[in-house]
């Protein structure tokens, strides 16, 4: 007896950037799930009391956790604009091939301009406040 043939699978198919935009989407997916275990540890520690929350922001506050969290920041900026496309497409707005090529590279520019904003906003951007 012949084994049933699988259904198709990354073999099969032909690799194109729209490809690799829906895989990353899933990714930061993932990786905003870590970030938010980790916002909601530092709410647990603000609301356990004054010495757990000064442990948490001195643990959050340092280097190592300041790139993670420009890395969450990329994720989520990513996963917004990314997910905005998804909800054109559902409604049929977008998902021909020159214009889904199109909007790949706007994700992309808008994900780059969104992060660098934010991640301004956050580490630089202090304006006139004290």
């Amino acid at each position: 007896m012949n084994p049933r043939p699988l259904s198709p699978h990354l073999q099969v198919y032909k690799f194109f950037p729209v490809m690799a935009l829906s895989i990353l989407h899933r990714i930061t997916g993932v990786w905003l799930t870590l970030g938010l275990l980790t916002f909601t540890y530092w709410l647990m520690s603000a609301a356990t009391g004054e010495y757990e929350y000064e442990r948490a922001t001195a643990f959050l506050g340092s280097w190592p956790m300041k790139v993670l969290l420009l890395a969450w920041l990329a994720a989520w900026c990513y996963h917004f604009v990314n997910g905005i496309r998804h909800l054109c497409w559902d409604a049929l707005i977008g998902i021909e091939k020159a214009q889904a090529r199109r909007s790949r590279v706007l994700v992309v520019a808008a994900t780059a301009i969104a992060w660098l904003s934010f991640a301004w906003l956050l580490f630089c951007g202090r304006g006139f406040a004290p």
